[in-house]
């Protein structure tokens, strides 16, 4: 965060991923199997009908994106900086990330486009803007995966989140917490840099048999290939205090300040802050098989293509809406913090 210690209820949202990325606190989206999204809670302003043929979802702090399958994005809700007018040409996207206040657009040619707030630079793409792979976005800075393994990291650097440590190379997917980022290596190692006033950078030792990468508010999260979840970080609410057995995990998130983990059995382990019902699972526990996080609400995707959502309802984040049925995808709050 960038004004000293964390604020106790502040809006959070935790980790960009690559095509698939996250909602906001404020609303949650997933896409149906005709191709459909579905939009609940703050605003949706554009008309169902522009809301068909979608293949991912991201969303920032009050916008969200859609990316339709053929390339083109469509951006709806707060629209104060610009986050939901794409820059034209609006054509050959493969994947969309949000930011705070601006989004971003991963083009088939391995271009990044970006739009909305600029105040630190992080809608400007170095040179040369290509070779791309994956986008992620922070609070107000953006991360790129590049073809060679590579990381480029631009905009806000008031905590070295834009400093990518050397080597800089094999790396194969990337993330954004709130002013920090972290790289997921071939090797299976995890490097994380930027704000580390919690330990949120410290990867435990063994920094091996890593193979996927969750950014909390304050903490980060690494699910091993035996496994087991790695946590570290701001642990106030015991965010990072994986309860036992530990193992058995196939899927990771962070929220704000709980954690989730999904199991090979089909159940959900919630843990961490709980003073509105984020990490009680409702019953029955079971059939899941992804999850999601967002500032104080969680989802789980079970295996009938159903959406199970619980936590804080103040947007009607947790209502989802009729029918909940045939989804093959889920997501919750973004990636990163502020106060």
């Amino acid at each position: 965060m960038r004004y000293g210690r964390p604020i106790r209820r502040r809006r959070v949202w935790v980790l960009g991923g690559i095509a698939l990325l996250l909602g906001l606190s404020a609303s949650a989206q997933a896409i149906a199997q005709d191709g459909a999204i579905v939009g609940w809670g703050q605003q949706v302003v554009v008309p169902q009908s522009a809301l068909s043929d979608l293949v991912a979802v991201a969303g920032g702090e009050v916008h969200s994106l859609g990316l339709k399958a053929d390339g083109s994005i469509v951006a709806w809700g707060f629209n104060y900086y610009g986050q939901c007018n794409v820059p034209a040409p609006n054509s050959g996207f493969v994947a969309v990330a949000g930011g705070y206040g601006h989004s971003l657009g991963l083009r088939a040619d391995g271009s990044i486009g970006a739009w909305g707030s600029n105040d630190y630079g992080q809608c400007n793409v170095p040179a040369p803007n290509s070779g791309f792979v994956a986008v992620a976005g922070g609070a107000q800075h953006s991360v790129g995966l590049k073809v060679d393994g590579s990381i480029v990291a631009w905009g806000d650097n008031s905590y070295g989140q834009c400093n990518v440590p050397a080597p800089n190379g094999g790396f194969v997917t990337v993330a954004a917490g709130g002013y920090h980022s972290l790289g997921l290596k071939a090797d299976g190692s995890i490097v994380a840099w930027g704000w580390n006033n919690y330990g949120q950078c410290n990867v435990p030792a063994p920094n091996s048999g890593f193979v996927a990468v969750a950014g909390g508010g304050y903490h980060s999260l690494g699910l091993k290939a035996d496994g087991s979840i790695v946590a570290w970080g701001l642990n106030n609410y015991g965010q990072c205090n994986v309860p036992a057995p530990n193992s058995g995990f196939v899927a990771v998130a962070g929220g704000a300040i709980h954690s989730l983990g999904v199991k090979s059995d089909g159940s959900i382990v919630a843990w961490g802050d709980n003073e509105y019902g984020q990490c009680n699972v409702p019953a029955p526990n079971n059939g899941f098989v992804a999850v999601a996080a967002g500032d104080s609400h969680s989802l789980g995707l079970k295996a009938d293509g159903a959406i199970v959502a619980w936590g804080q309802n103040n947007y009607g984040q947790c209502d989802i809406p009729a029918p909940d049925s045939g989804f093959v995808g889920v997501a919750g709050a973004g990636s990163t913090a502020w106060a």
